[in-house]
């Protein structure tokens, strides 16, 4: 697990760029270390909210590396993202972002689960909808836990979050 530049005990600015820089050093780093303690086993990517970003652009890059990727209240579209938040974005032209990600999204392969709060309004419950349409991956899932919100999707879901985890993991082993 790690934090963004500018987020949590992270020191530095976080901007789009750095968060996908940042994505590869990192899963670079942990392939390191787990190659240093001789480690065999599987390995899943998961991203959370602004994390799906990262995960979804490892998934891109290295897909024989991983069994699959599972993203939690993630989304799509950065644009439109960016506007239901109503960020500031005047100035900055988003549309390559978009012409970059979405093609990118659709190229994805590896096996992918989906998990998102049913009353997400951060990134709207359509956002995770619109990921598994985009997604290449086979096979797919997208689980809605009833009752959630953005931050409570793990504490709401309990028992279905987990078990949807579970499953995916066995089911892609």
């Amino acid at each position: 697990m790690a934090d963004y530049r500018g987020y949590g005990t992270s020191g530095g600015s976080p901007t789009f760029r750095t968060l996908v820089q940042d994505a590869h050093r990192l899963f670079l780093a942990v392939k390191g270390e787990l190659s240093l303690r001789d480690f065999q086993g599987d390995l899943w990517v998961m991203g959370r909210s602004m994390g799906s970003i990262s995960a979804l652009e490892l998934a891109y890059h290295y897909p024989d590396e991983m069994r699959g990727i599972i993203i939690e209240s993630g989304f799509a579209s950065v644009t439109r993202l960016i506007r239901h938040l109503r960020l500031p974005s005047f100035g900055i032209n988003l549309e390559p972002i978009e012409q970059e990600r979405l093609p990118m999204i659709k190229r994805i392969s590896v096996p992918a689960l989906i998990i998102h709060g049913e009353f997400d309004t951060l990134v709207p419950l359509q956002e995770a909808k619109d990921l598994f349409a985009y997604l290449g991956s086979s096979p797919k899932e997208l689980v809605i836990i009833p009752g959630a919100d953005h931050n409570s999707v793990m504490f709401a879901g309990g028992k279905k979050y987990f078990a949807a985890i579970q499953k995916f993991m066995e089911k892609t082993k």
